[in-house]
């Protein structure tokens, strides 16, 4: 098979959908692997790297979509790359379309086989291309939200800590996944007063076990939010439902009645936010303000720190991408049912039953459509 990787146009996005590691092990099986020049250049793997691993450099995105039987990436296709895509060519990537009609419609157009990383699933029941991202955008959504919590940044002036005699910051976090739970290890590590709310008791339980005392666990009651929301001085969205659009658990009159200076971050962005009050924003331009309440809404927040990601990614990423070249990318659906659950779009038909609902499309069973 020829495997391709496009550079990342999206902004400020560093990642790489293959390291050289990942290059040398799939030309071990065979195959043969196109690299866009400069691709991971900016996160030290340089082009003699993928060279020395065995891959073809190529200066164009172009020459990886005209050539490559699959193309792997990392974030979802642009506009121009969907216009690359072409028919029976597999795409291997985050594609995060339950919020977004205009990419949902072109992948459909280009009858390609689009395969998202965000809804492979694991025999535990788990999202395993997805974790890896999870893990390092919760951490950094503390990060983020204890330096816009700073004046200089138009925050509340406080330190996130707090010191001998001054209390620290109250953060909420809407979710105890695996972002939430990333998050929490991070506040806590900081020394902030930690609220963590969620649906599952079981979830909540081992948190318990775990912080004891140190946090304060809620059942995810649209009373709770609303009483810890207007508390915080930080909120962490990390509301998740796998292959679909995020709920709204924050409304805007809530937003309203906000402490000023007070700091959202939508981790759940990519899948549309869960505030009311969200849209995406850009490492170059992360935040906005609504009732003076900071919005930080970065919808690749993990491009920030790429090199850490690239590696935490493709170690998941890896064991699928050999088998989908491996066995070829049909027997490979056939034989994997959680491989088969990334499965979103198949030449021109919806296959995830979650983006079919978000956009009023028609839904095609994909064990059904490959048989």
């Amino acid at each position: 098979m020829i495997v391709g990787v496009p550079k990342e146009v999206k902004n400020h996005e560093y990642r790489v959908g293959l390291t050289p590691d990942l290059v040398s092990e799939l030309k071990r099986w065979g195959h043969d692997i196109l690299v866009e020049r400069k691709a991971g250049e900016a996160i030290g793997f340089m082009d003699e790297h993928y060279v020395m691993a065995g891959a073809s450099m190529v200066d164009c995105p172009k020459d990886v979509f005209a050539q490559a039987d699959m193309v792997v990436k990392v974030k979802e296709p642009q506009p121009e790359e969907c216009m690359m895509l072409r028919s029976g060519q597999t795409l291997f990537t985050y594609l995060h379309l339950a919020p977004d009609l205009n990419q949902t419609q072109a992948l459909i157009q280009s009858n390609a086989i689009c395969i998202a990383y965000e809804t492979v699933t694991s025999a535990n029941g788990r999202l395993p291309l997805l974790a890896p991202m999870s893990e390092v955008a919760g951490r950094m959504s503390v990060q983020a939200a204890a330096h816009h919590l700073e004046k200089s940044n138009g925050g509340r002036a406080l330190l996130l800590a707090g010191v001998p005699g001054v209390s620290a910051a109250n953060v909420v976090i809407l979710g105890a996944g695996v972002v939430g739970s990333s998050a929490l290890q991070m506040a806590v590590g900081l020394g902030s007063h930690v609220t963590i709310l969620d649906k599952n008791i079981d979830r909540l339980r081992e948190l318990d076990a775990i912080y004891g005392n140190r946090i304060n666990t809620l059942y995810s009651s649209m009373a709770d939010i609303e009483r810890s929301v207007l508390s915080a001085d930080v909120v962490i969205g990390s509301v998740l439902v796998p292959g679909g659009s995020a709920p709204k658990l924050v409304t805007r009159k809530m937003v309203s009645e906000m402490k000023p200076g007070s700091v959202i971050v939508d981790v759940a962005i990519d899948q549309g936010g869960c505030f009311e009050t969200s849209h995406p924003t850009t490492h170059q331009e992360p935040t906005y303000q609504i009732d003076d309440v900071i919005h930080y809404c970065v919808a690749n927040m993990p491009g920030a720190v790429a090199r850490t990601s690239t590696m935490a990614l493709t170690n998941a990423t890896a064991p699928f991408i050999l088998e989908l070249a491996n066995r070829g990318v049909h027997q490979a659906l056939k034989a994997n049912h959680h491989l088969l659950n990334g499965l979103n779009v198949y030449q021109g038909n919806v296959t995830c039953e979650a983006v079919a609902r978000a956009h009023g499309l028609d839904y095609v069973a994909p064990a059904a459509i490959l048989h």
